[in-house]
């Protein structure tokens, strides 16, 4: 009985907080990893396969019964997350061979009007006035960083191509969270992510096979940084997400994803030296107003 007791009402904010600080470091080891010459379906296949592998024990000894018992609708619908997962990380992580970290963070990170979208049209969900405030202010931010680094000459190599690919890593990421709504109601966290993440990963293993991009041969760093992105981003980030499904509602997730272009943003600048203007600062401060605004919104 104990094990179904609900959580502190302010425990998955923290979750969501810790989550996001992580995840933000994702777009700094992926263009590092880019860098130490890992293409970039090579560096998706590793964070989720080794994500994968790093957690098989926990799942097996914490979720043995519940993979056993798994039934044919779940093992679909498991699949088909996995299916999206992978399309998100191979799409948004090579936007950043051709856009600027800030601009791929923010339009990666517009789930939240998709999935707004979606959660109205296919479940009835209205969100509370407060989070509908938060979610445009939300958007506004990220539009305003979008639309001042586009002004920037080091917007990348092929901005519009790069901005297309973050743009369909969001609709990849969104349907991800509004299956696994359904699924972490029914499996316990570290059967679903492992089921998620190991079946992105084999989806991602026959897309290096059919594309002919191989996953050795490259210098120990590279493999290094790759085992930062599945211990830090994803494992520590995206399943901080996955276990807070059950809690709040993916619209709130969305929201808090957010953040990510904010954080990513400065380490881009700390690390390699991409400057931002005033005017994506501004966008910076409406997205922590957006997220704050939610999160009231969510709590009530």
């Amino acid at each position: 009985m104990a094990a179904n007791k609900a959580p502190p009402r302010w425990l998955p904010f923290v979750v969501l907080g810790i989550g996001l600080l992580a995840i933000s470091f994702g777009a700094i080891l992926a263009r590092l990893a880019q860098r130490h010459g890992l293409p970039s379906l090579t560096i998706a296949t590793l964070r989720l396969g080794l994500a994968a592998l790093l957690i098989t024990p926990i799942a097996l000894w914490q979720s043995g019964r519940a993979l056993r018992t798994l039934n044919l609708r779940q093992g679909l619908l498991t699949a088909g997350a996995g299916f999206f997962l992978a399309l998100h990380f191979a799409t948004w992580i090579t936007s950043l061979e051709y856009t600027s970290v800030a601009s791929s963070t923010a339009l990666v990170t517009t789930n939240l009007l998709w999935i707004g979208l979606a959660s109205f049209v296919l479940f009835g969900d209205r969100p509370r006035r407060l989070m509908a405030i938060g979610i445009v202010i939300s958007l506004a931010g990220s539009l305003l960083i979008f639309w001042s680094d586009s002004r920037t000459s080091a917007a990348g190599s092929h901005p519009l191509l790069g901005n297309f690919l973050a743009l369909v890593g969001s609709w990849c990421f969104s349907s991800y969270l509004l299956i696994g709504r359904r699924l972490r109601a029914s499996l316990p966290l570290p059967a679903y992510v492992w089921l998620a993440y190991g079946s992105a990963a084999i989806f991602l293993l026959f897309a290096c096979q059919a594309s002919g991009t191989s996953l050795t041969g490259y210098a120990g760093a590279a493999y290094l940084v790759a085992l930062g992105m599945a211990l830090g981003p994803q494992l520590l980030g995206h399943t901080s997400y996955n276990w807070s499904l059950k809690h709040v509602s993916p619209t709130f997730i969305a929201v808090v994803t957010l953040g990510e272009p904010v954080g990513s943003a400065g380490l881009a600048w700390l690390f390699f030296a991409e400057s931002f203007a005033w005017l994506q600062g501004i966008g910076f401060v409406l997205l922590l107003v957006g997220i704050y605004l939610a999160a009231r919104g969510e709590g009530q």
